[in-house]
């Protein structure tokens, strides 16, 4: 039997693939916002998905959804919402959402877990917000679980994927259990130096990730909807992966029945003709001065994927990089290949919510790194299950806010609505 893990605060599910695919089974997901629920549920079809408020929820609630009875729970891991205290724009330790950090303790409590990953912005390492993360630490101990320290930034490129993301990890048990340790970087000497770092992380390129991708300006039906069936080009092996041509020795996760000659998540956007004209004159690894968006280098690494956010908080869309040979934003699909998410994964079909919900997302390989370091605290070997799993209703991945809310039962403004305003495409 697989051990069994709760995703806090799941989003559409980076965290929870990367437990899947080091060998749990994700029994439970909870999420705030319908539209990523919807995306969660469609992509785990096994998974209870409770759409609600981790500050209203208990962990009896949990159980009782997720129909667990007196099972024990192995591992609970997630990270709460992080603006309030991210390195970018205000940061302000009187944010209520730095409560949330606190909830993701008390939940690990009451659902008396053996283990626990706590994932969040590197920012909450450093100025004052360090106190808050030396508080969690403490709150950990009074609750009877010990935490290795210290405790790590991680670098998703160091971990297979061709993205420069850093983020912070925690890692406890409950005390008497063994100890767990963090993944090991896989790096080499750097002979240029770049923010400090002394090392180059290994592993494929940005051509390498979505060079076998079909040229989306081949299919004018990606203006109205975001999937099509195409022809792929001869996959890197990095690709092949995520196409599922080859699994991994690491990957435990369950096969997915889908369409693999499908290019989905990849609906298109209309650039002005002068913006097209200035991404195609943007050199590749530069910033095309006027949308201040970087032209991806297809031999190097994507810079981090953000993601945008609503209009209470005065932002629009996220910076989406340009393509390195063609004069557009990448899609959510590129997105998704730089993310380390493979193919079958889908995303809500707008481009808005499908680049939020990879922006606000752990990328899978680096989840795997960590879950993988869990896992051997088990006395067992992991378990590859010949199972293919059905995904879920399309129509998930349609849903309005208002639509999403209303299957949840929960209410419409629970999240930020967006302004719709575009600035230099």
């Amino acid at each position: 039997m697989r051990p069994i893990g709760i995703d806090l605060f799941a989003g559409a599910g980076g965290l929870s693939l990367g437990f899947e695919q080091a060998g749990f089974d994700i029994v439970a997901a909870v999420e705030v916002d319908p539209i990523h629920c919807a995306t969660h549920e469609f992509n785990f079809p096994d998974c209870a998905v409770i759409c609600g408020d981790v500050t209203k929820l208990s962990g009896k609630h949990i159980r009782q959804v997720a129909e667990l009875g007196s099972r024990e729970i192995d591992v609970v891991f997630g990270g709460a919402p992080c603006q309030g205290f991210s390195m970018i724009g205000k940061r302000a330790l009187d944010d209520p959402r730095n409560r949330l950090v606190r909830e993701f303790a008390r939940l690990v409590f009451e659902l008396k877990t053996r283990y626990f990953v706590f994932e969040n912005v590197k920012g909450l390492t450093v100025g004052k917000h360090r106190k808050l993360l030396d508080e969690l630490v403490d709150e950990f101990n009074r609750l009877g679980y010990q935490v290795k320290l210290p405790y790590q930034v991680l670098n998703a490129a160091s971990f297979g994927v061709p993205q420069d993301r850093r983020r912070l990890f925690l890692l406890g048990w409950k005390e008497g259990l063994p100890e767990i340790e963090y993944p090991q970087l896989r790096t080499r000497p750097c002979t240029k130096q770049k923010e400090g770092d002394l090392f180059l992380p290994m592993g494929p390129s940005v051509w390498e990730a979505i060079g076998d991708l079909p040229n989306i300006e081949d299919y004018p039906e990606l203006f109205d909807r975001d999937w099509i069936r195409a022809r792929f080009a001869k996959p890197s092996l990095y690709a092949m992966n995520l196409r599922g041509y080859k699994v991994g020795d690491d990957d435990y996760s369950y096969r997915r029945k889908w369409d693999p000659h499908l290019l989905t998540s990849s609906l298109r956007t209309i650039h002005t003709k002068e913006s097209r004209q200035r991404f195609r004159k943007t050199h590749p690894g530069k910033v095309e001065p006027i949308s201040r968006f970087l032209k991806l280098d297809p031999k190097g690494v994507c810079n981090t994927l953000r993601a945008g956010t609503g209009s209470d908080k005065g932002a629009y869309t996220s910076p989406r990089p340009i393509h390195p040979f063609e004069p557009r934003c990448i899609t959510v699909r590129e997105a998704a290949r730089l993310h380390s998410y493979p193919d079958w994964f889908r995303f809500h079909s707008t481009k808005w919510h499908g680049f939020r919900q990879i922006g606000n997302s752990v990328p899978p390989l680096l989840g795997r790194a960590v879950a993988s370091k869990v896992m051997e605290a088990f006395d067992v070997s992991p378990q590859r299950s010949r199972a293919r799993l059905p995904l879920g209703n399309e129509a998930l991945l349609n849903f309005t806010m208002a639509e999403a809310a209303e299957y949840y039962q929960v209410p419409s403004d629970v999240v930020g609505r967006r302004l719709r305003l575009v600035v230099n495409e």
